[in-house]
């Protein structure tokens, strides 16, 4: 009996298995590899942040915690979004804490979608954007942001791609994979157009923290998106909290209603002792944060000047953690490329392809490793190119 014939969900099997995971799981095995390829921190979790957690088990609290969070937790995430983001939520009935902003986009979407209802998906993105929408009983509608405008969307891109079936867009800012950030005056542009259509945006602001050229915005912060907006965060870029699994999702009473009623089903609570860890990296984080940021800077500019000296034509980027050079003038696609410079040179980097159309003639380099890595990993993705 074919189980995977017979018994998995048609479109489960129709999803894709991430492009980011297929280069990483490709090193196996492999010896003296560089990796730029996992958008992880190579920063470990600050000492105090962990020791919150120590001292949490410590004093045994190890049972669930409310399924919104820790309620202290959701009081320091909403002075944090007061302070940071001038953006003001009820912690008792507009902030859902989850297990990574992962579990809060996927909650997100099946709490608003009905079968049938289309998403506008920014591309490039984080590869699991679209499946979530499908795996949600909606529709991913992608709409391409192009090179030429520094892949960012343009206003008139999201109108053409409405439809009467359309509920949301999704749009990441500082975009992952290729570091470009919407300023203000971009997003009120787009703001009026979701306004105008009574659209929602789930508004993913992972990287918010890790802007290196001018203020950051949030969605919400624009006028009449606050409740239009669903915005996903958490601790895993900022805090280098990857592996804690913990973050958050701020939207409208409403709307929390019904994600926490998908988010006390299928999770319960996120990791306590994470949660506690959280509280101590609000309070007292904000310096490791900016130490962490002031690094990040100097390795992008380091990153961007040495890609564009070996020809691969390179933006610079506003934020997040990942440069996106061009890799057209070496006549290999994306796929071809990090293939090549893989098993020539043990350099990981991630098809651009694997973000969408759009990221075609790309590859994504993430900067979030030493700059001693990042000093080889240039010398050797230069040999590699020298060589075609």
């Amino acid at each position: 009996m074919d189980l995977k014939t017979t018994y998995l969900a048609k479109h489960v099997k129709e999803l894709k298995p991430s492009g980011i995971r297929k280069f990483f799981d490709a090193t196996a095995g492999m010896k003296d590899v560089i990796s730029l390829g996992v958008g992880e921190p190579d920063f470990v979790t600050p000492w105090h942040v962990r020791e919150a957690a120590i001292l949490s088990l410590e004093d045994g609290y190890t049972s669930y915690t409310a399924n919104a969070g820790l309620p202290e937790l959701r009081r320091e995430i909403a002075e944090y979004m007061q302070d940071y983001f001038s953006v003001s939520y009820d912690p008792n009935h507009e902030i859902t804490v989850t297990v990574g902003a992962s579990e809060a986009i996927d909650i997100s979407l099946r709490a608003i979608l009905d079968p049938g209802d289309e998403v506008i998906v920014v591309e490039p993105c984080f590869v699991s954007y679209a499946p979530l929408v499908t795996l949600a009983g909606g529709v991913p509608v992608c709409v391409q942001a192009l090179k030429e405008n520094q892949f960012k969307i343009l206003p008139a891109q999201i109108e053409e791609a409405i439809t009467e079936r359309t509920k949301a867009i999704m749009i990441c800012s500082p975009n992952n994979p290729t570091g470009s950030m919407l300023n203000q005056e971009e997003m009120e542009r787009i703001a009026d157009v979701i306004i105008s259509h009574d659209l929602l945006v789930l508004s993913d602001e992972i990287y918010a923290e890790l802007v290196y050229d001018g203020n950051y915005t949030s969605f919400a912060a624009i006028r009449g998106m606050r409740e239009r907006t669903i915005l996903v965060s958490g601790f895993s870029k900022n805090l280098a909290m990857t592996g804690w699994r913990l973050g958050y999702v701020c939207t409208p009473a409403e709307i929390t209603e019904g994600l926490l009623k998908i988010h006390q089903y299928a999770i319960m609570s996120a990791p306590t002792m994470a949660q506690y860890a959280g509280i101590e990296g609000l309070k007292t984080g904000r310096e490791d944060i900016d130490e962490m940021r002031k690094s990040y800077r100097q390795r992008r500019n380091y990153i961007v000047q040495s890609l564009n000296e070996i020809g691969l034509s390179c933006h610079k980027p506003e934020g997040a953690f990942y440069t996106f050079p061009s890799i057209e003038s070496t006549g290999l696609n994306s796929e071809q490329f990090a293939t090549r410079l893989l098993h020539a040179e043990k350099v990981v980097v991630v098809p651009g392809n694997a973000f969408g159309k759009s990221g075609e003639g790309h590859v994504r380099c993430s900067y979030a490793t030493s700059m001693e890595q990042l000093q080889e990993a240039m010398k050797r993705i230069r040999r590699f190119v020298e060589t075609l």
